[in-house]
């Protein structure tokens, strides 16, 4: 395959990326180590070029929903007492691991986190860090299934929250869930619960992992729009693949059946789902809820980039958003590694075609792709490491506009 002529002439010593690129690299040695499946598209590249800048911190602003999402959105500012955006607030949502809130607090209710069993206290710590599957499947067969969410329902005048359908009662992540009522979950547990509860839970949601228990990269939304302090509870179902290893990821436990139910007020079952939920800022300053679902076969990268952009349009205050670049990435299983060289140590493996944040570039270790070869490293803060930048969705070696570190 030759480059596009829209490109250009080029040596064989640079590197056109985007539609164009080969996949080629699969066969050679070195590529092995920095990818494990050579597959990309031209929609694909399309839909990870560089998204436009965010409006500023504190700037109104109004939800940017990516063609083919569907979304409910709600940003709670504590300080003001009023929410900065909402859009669908009411709708439901499959809750995938979002759910997991409530089985913790109802957990808790009436009880204090030391009066939990070692195993327990483990078990809570892993739901909320690494959103662990089985720990929330423990919790909810020990404690009475769907009974959990009508009691927490109650408890918190839920209005669109509902226990999963009759026909999958084992299956939490089929909870039913909106917005606003994710926003009254937080600022239950914000504002009421007690000290010794909101603290604890807050804790390990401030702790959450990058990857999660079952290798998904975790870290999309809030976490990846808006630097430090936040507290995060993110929730997907229905992908096959989400990053973090080098090979691909099982299947989300609770993967969605073949079909859904009927009905005007059915709840999707069947469409990938992506969630980020949590607070932002200084003080727990801002509630932030972003559900979303996504047409059928898209991939986890493309959810992740997609639900990124929507979430860094919205107007948090008190967020800090994190300088540099966001630019496209192609390619499945791509590296980010301790230095600038493929010897150096791998920190995790990107979600195939996801979006990253580029603070500089430096020039390392030369990459070959046969025929196409690269010296120049992008350096991503957000993952404390380097990637190589043939895997960059840009024209050139380098990133245009980003300095070198």
């Amino acid at each position: 395959m030759t480059p596009s002529s829209t490109r250009g002439r080029r040596t064989a010593r640079s590197t056109p990326h985007g539609a164009t690129r080969p996949g080629l690299w699969a066969a050679t040695a070195l590529a092995a180590l920095l990818c494990t499946t050579a597959a990309t598209t031209g929609a694909a590249n399309a839909a990870n070029a560089p998204s436009p800048s965010p409006p500023p911190a504190g700037a109104s602003a109004r939800a940017e929903v990516p063609a083919g999402v569907t979304a409910g959105v709600a940003v709670f500012d504590r300080h003001t007492g009023a929410f900065t955006e909402q859009l669908n607030t009411s709708a439901q949502f499959r809750s995938a691991s979002v759910v997991k809130l409530l089985i913790a607090l109802d957990l808790l209710w009436g009880r204090s986190p030391d009066a939990l069993s070692a195993a327990d206290r483990a078990r809570v710590d892993t739901m909320l860090r690494g959103s662990d599957d089985a720990a929330a499947s423990a919790f909810w067969s020990a404690n009475g299934g769907g009974a959990i969410v009508d009691r927490m329902v109650s408890r918190l005048g839920l209005t669109d929250t509902a226990r999963p359908p009759a026909t999958h009662p084992g299956y939490w992540g089929y909870t039913a869930l909106s917005a606003r009522d994710t926003v009254r979950i937080y600022r239950h547990l914000l504002d009421s619960a007690p000290a010794a509860v909101r603290d604890y839970l807050l804790g390990d949601l401030r702790q959450s992992t990058r990857c999660a228990t079952d290798g998904y990269d975790q870290h999309f939304g809030i976490a990846g729009s808006f630097d430090r302090p936040w507290a995060v509870k993110q929730g997907w179902s229905g992908f096959s693949s989400g990053g973090c290893t080098s090979t691909p990821a099982a299947t989300r436990t609770q993967a969605p059946p073949a079909s859904s139910p009927t009905g005007a007020d059915a709840v999707d079952l069947s469409r990938p789902a992506l969630h980020t939920t949590g607070v932002v800022g200084a003080g727990d300053r801002t509630i932030v809820a972003v559900l979303t679902l996504h047409p059928s076969g898209t991939s986890y990268g493309k959810a992740y980039s997609d639900v990124g952009r929507l979430t860094r349009s919205l107007n948090v205050p008190g967020a800090t958003r994190p300088a540099g670049t966001w630019v496209g990435t192609w390619g499945n299983g791509v590296r980010v590694r301790t230095s600038t060289s493929t010897t150096s140590g791998a920190i995790t493996a990107l979600p195939a075609g996801v979006e990253v944040l580029v603070r500089c570039q430096k020039r390392g270790q030369e990459v070959s792709v046969p025929p196409y070869v690269n010296d120049w490293w992008a350096h991503l803060p957000q993952y404390g490491g380097y990637m190589t930048n043939i895997y960059l969705s840009v024209p050139e070696n380098q990133v245009p506009g980003v300095p070198v570190c």
